[in-house]
């Protein structure tokens, strides 16, 4: 129960609560006089009053007995029960406080010695806890800088990259870089953590056999954190650098150039060549996308925005600033931008719009084979028959892609049973069989291992290779292992691709906004255009573009 301690006090009826009511209130306006002193008293009473009522109150309660009170009786301060009138002329009599009683008397010594005129003792008084004074802060030169550990490993990154300036020349329609020493820097991936150097480098890379990398990481060629020199035992943990120098041998591509379709001071829309990479990555460094344009445009940093297989072409985005990268990307994130691809497939597809669903899972990264299955990434790609060829057999096909997962045209066009005509992957009779791989035909196993062998001791041939679409010169030319060895590094090299390697028939045509703010379209590439062969059948050209309102119906079905 609180008390106010300015008001009337109860009726002195005998109850303990009268008594703790005197005792709360003198000892409260004692503390106050102690801390702020006479002038300061918080509208308390005096001192000299409060010493007249402790006294008053002392005698009107004193006890009649001096034995001493029981414990029980000591601390039952509960209301008695009463049968007096208010007057409290008769009843029964009260309980005598002498808990009370002590605590004013023990308290009496203190309050005696206190008048409005008289200064309080320093010793009554609290003290002052003093905090220590802060120190100066250092110049802002000197301020310690915080690094987190992904800063710090990306600086060590950034440290153990050397600058090259590649060799270009070209010779036989092709662009190619003469070999250079150079060092392969990249971190620990999730899926290598607690794996040996020499399972890495086996599983994930397949340029070179496996005695090289065995004496390239006994020699030391291979590195853990620009320092450690590894063995072939030794496991790789999260966040290691893993470094790698050799004498590399890039392939050459097409000496086509790149094309430019819109260009400001932010953005760059071109017409990528096919057979050329965007990213470095694998076997191709300065033969991709970014490297060629760094080195036809001096001081040029490229930043993609988005990414096309290395064999398909057409149209990419590459900002000038990270400010117009992120716009750019962001758009690409959200779904507000529409995508039309052109693809040439095996056999007379479907003249109905067919919308793909089938979940799309990575079967080999170091392959760089994916298939349908039912716990892969949801894709969902429409597709529309422009035109026919009936002597060919082949079909020119509107590709629109809702989702953006790796091959996704190319794995949907074979689930379907159109593969890409002259696709390496998915239109191959020696991986795939006669099916070509048809709604998900053919074991994991026996596809990779059949896969694993194309363009080392056997020609990656697609289904025209067989259906006579091209010359017998051109048949002849193929990547392949010639059984000769580098010189200077001893690596296997190559013979160069054949010009049915270089590109597949897939070609990003038109990206456009939603909301119609801006387009960016490419003219169609030859192997699409009408009247390249005999028996042509249908229109290419007022077509491309008739499955907006089939596209816009599914996105609003999957915003549903």
């Amino acid at each position: 129960m609180r008390i106010p301690l300015h008001t009337t006090p109860p009726s002195a009826s005998g109850t303990a609560a009268t008594t703790l009511f005197l005792t709360t209130r003198r000892i409260y306006s004692g503390i106050t006089t102690l801390l702020y002193g006479p002038s300061k008293e918080l509208h308390s009473p005096s001192s000299s009053a409060i010493m007249a009522s402790a006294a008053e109150s002392a005698a009107q309660y004193a006890p009649t007995t001096s034995a001493a009170p029981s414990p029980a009786a000591t601390l039952d301060c509960s209301p008695k029960p009463q049968t007096a009138e208010r007057d409290g002329t008769s009843g029964e009599a009260p309980l005598t406080p002498t808990l009370a009683e002590s605590i004013i008397e023990s308290e009496m010594p203190i309050f005696a010695t206190l008048s409005t005129s008289e200064t309080i003792s320093e010793d009554l008084l609290p003290t002052k806890q003093h905090k220590k004074p802060k120190k100066p802060p250092p110049p802002p030169g000197s301020w310690p800088k915080k690094v987190r550990p992904q800063q710090a490993q990306r600086s060590l990154m950034d440290e153990l990259r050397p600058v090259y300036k590649p060799t270009y020349y070209f010779e036989d329609g092709l662009r190619r870089v003469v070999p250079y020493h150079y060092t392969y820097n990249t971190f620990c991936k999730e899926r290598w953590r607690g794996k040996s150097l020499l399972e890495i480098f086996l599983t994930e890379f397949r340029d070179r056999p496996e005695e090289y990398y065995t004496k390239a990481i006994t020699n030391g060629a291979v590195t853990i954190n620009g320092k450690i020199r590894s063995t072939i035992d030794t496991t790789i943990k999260n966040g290691d650098i893993i470094s790698h120098t050799l004498h590399r041998h890039e392939p050459p591509v097409t000496d086509k150039p790149i094309g430019i379709v819109y260009e400001d001071d932010n953005l760059i829309c071109i017409n990528k060549p096919p057979g050329v990479p965007v990213h470095p990555a694998g076997r191709y460094n300065f033969n991709t996308v970014v490297e060629i344009m760094r080195s036809e445009r001096e001081g040029f940093s490229p930043l993609p925005c988005n990414r096309l297989d290395r064999l398909t072409s057409g149209l990419m985005f590459i900002a000038k600033t990270p400010s117009a990268a992120d716009a750019m990307m962001t758009q690409l994130r959200t779904r507000t931008i529409k995508k039309t691809y052109l693809a040439r497939v095996k056999g007379l597809f479907p003249p109905h719009e067919t919308l793909c669903t089938q979940p799309i899972l990575a079967i080999s990264p170091k392959l760089g084979l994916n298939r349908v299955r039912a716990n892969g990434k949801s894709a969902r790609t429409v597709f529309r028959r422009l035109r026919y060829n009936k002597e060919k057999d082949y079909s020119i096909v509107e590709c629109l892609p809702l989702t953006g997962r790796t091959h996704q045209i190319r794995v949907h066009l074979q689930w379907l049973g159109h593969p890409i005509t002259n696709d390496p992957i998915y239109s191959n009779l020696r991986v795939w069989g006669i099916e070509l791989g048809k709604e998900g035909a053919g074991e994991d196993e026996d596809i990779i291992t059949r896969l694993s062998l194309m363009g080392k001791t056997e020609v990656a041939h697609a289904w025209d290779y067989y259906n006579d679409m091209m010359g017998g010169y051109e048949k002849g030319k193929a990547e392949k292992m010639t059984g000769a060895l580098c010189g200077e590094c001893e690596a296997p090299l190559y013979s160069d691709p054949g010009e049915h390697e270089l590109g597949i028939y897939l070609h990003a045509k038109r990206y456009e906004c939603v909301d119609g703010a801006w387009s960016y379209e490419t003219e169609a590439p030859e192997w699409a255009l009408l009247g390249e062969e005999s028996g042509v059948t249908g229109e290419l050209g007022e077509e491309v573009g008739v499955l907006r309102e089939l596209e816009e119906s599914v996105i609003v079905v999957e915003d549903a």
